[in-house]
């Protein structure tokens, strides 16, 4: 009999696995399934990223191991981006170490700081990644409720204090998965505040930077003062430049904080690709347009579903940035019920908000990241099978 190792018993299933198995399955049963279930962009990677790939591609000094935290030139692509975007001075050799995807680092994040029995504080909702990264290092996950009231920010002061000093990190997300909530230059002043005032390292993923609507432009967790004391920022080119396949991103901040990643990456990993770091380098260093018009693709389609669901009678509000719409379900349903009914009588897939903890329970999530026609017959399918809220 096979043992699995107590830090892999103590995972909870991995919910887009889960989705995708089940969409599997209902296609190889003849069913006509559209999925709104996972946020993998359906635009392609803009032209001259792809070709700036090619010519890494066929570049032989690309075909050795790169190093750990990656080419100078996609570092300095990061910090010029950092400073060109945010007013934010970064040392491309001491504070941007380059992931293979951000996913990567925040998975492995724990594992340099959080020593077992120690608190990591993660949102609820919010990334599974977060939750799974601190039980793979053997520290406890302490949930801050994101909830509408509060405009899905965690409320610091709802913090026990003996959680608090003891606790390794703070998992922060905005613009945010699942909720689309988007947080100023002020709420980051507190949370680099309450951080500092307990010892904890702030870890900000910032996946969803340039996904942001009606004006809106979010800051960096960096901005704050005294965030370089403190935190590390994640970022990736997936959202960006549709470029969830090719696994690239960043890490960014307090040099020491790199650092450890950087170590711990050098004794578990090769580093990214040099000829992906190429086409991001090229990415990074622009031009930027496609990333606009992505942007108003997305407001687009966030427009489209959030009118529809009003229509049905959802009590929703359009969030203000991410590529997703969070959704209250009906008041006789489970976000987990809501979402069978929705599947078996409909054939689409829409994410439980269970799924991302116990507060997104109550809620589901819609991907913006399906064609415009896929998306236009799913809220077709929604009206014409009688949908109420």
């Amino acid at each position: 009999m096979i043992r699995r190792a107590q830090r892999i018993q103590n995972l909870q299933p991995y919910l887009f696995a889960q989705i995708e198995a089940k969409i599997e399955k209902a296609r190889r049963e003849g069913r006509n399934i559209i999925s709104l279930g996972i946020g993998d962009p359906d635009m392609p990677t803009p032209k001259h990223v792809v070709e700036a790939g090619v010519a890494g591609v066929r570049d032989p000094k690309n075909h050795q191991y790169p190093s750990s935290k990656g080419m100078g030139t996609f570092r300095k692509a990061v910090a010029d981006y950092y400073m060109r975007r945010f007013g934010v001075g970064l040392d491309p050799d001491r504070q941007v170490c380059s992931l293979i995807g951000s996913k990567e680092g925040i998975a492995h994040i724990s594992l340099c700081f959080t020593d077992p029995g120690r608190y990591n504080l993660i949102p609820d909702p919010g990334y599974p990644v977060y939750e799974a990264g601190t039980v793979f290092a053997g520290g406890i996950p302490y949930h801050m409720p994101l909830l509408r009231k509060n405009g899905f920010l965690p409320d610091f002061t709802e913090i026990p204090s003996e959680v608090a000093k003891n606790t390794a990190l703070m998992f922060l997300n905005y613009p945010n998965n699942p909720t689309g909530a988007c947080a100023d230059g002020a709420f980051y002043d507190e949370a680099v505040a309450f951080a500092a005032e307990n010892g904890i390292i702030l870890v900000h993923d910032s996946a969803y930077a340039e996904m942001a609507y009606d004006g809106s432009r979010p800051p960096s967790a960096l901005n704050a003062k005294g965030a370089m004391d403190l935190a590390i920022e994640f970022g990736s080119l997936s959202k960006y430049f549709n470029m969830t396949g090719w696994r690239i991103g960043w890490a960014v901040g307090n040099p020491d904080v790199v650092g450890t990643l950087t170590t711990l990456k050098s004794n578990i990993d090769s580093g990214a690709f040099q000829a992906v770091q190429a086409a991001a380098t090229a990415a990074m260093n622009g031009p930027w347009d496609s990333v606009d018009s992505m942007r108003e693709v997305y407001r687009r389609r966030r427009d489209k579903v959030v009118g529809t669901l009003k229509e049905l009678g959802c009590d929703i509000e359009s969030p203000k940035g991410s590529i997703y719409v969070w959704a209250p379900v009906p008041a006789a349903y489970t976000s987990a019920s809501f979402a069978e009914h929705v599947f078996d009588r409909t054939g689409v897939v829409i994410t439980p908000g269970n799924g991302y903890g116990a507060h997104g329970e109550g809620y589901f999530r819609i991907s913006l990241t399906v064609a415009d026609g896929d998306l236009d017959e799913a809220l077709g399918r929604f009206k014409a099978e009688g949908l109420r809220f």
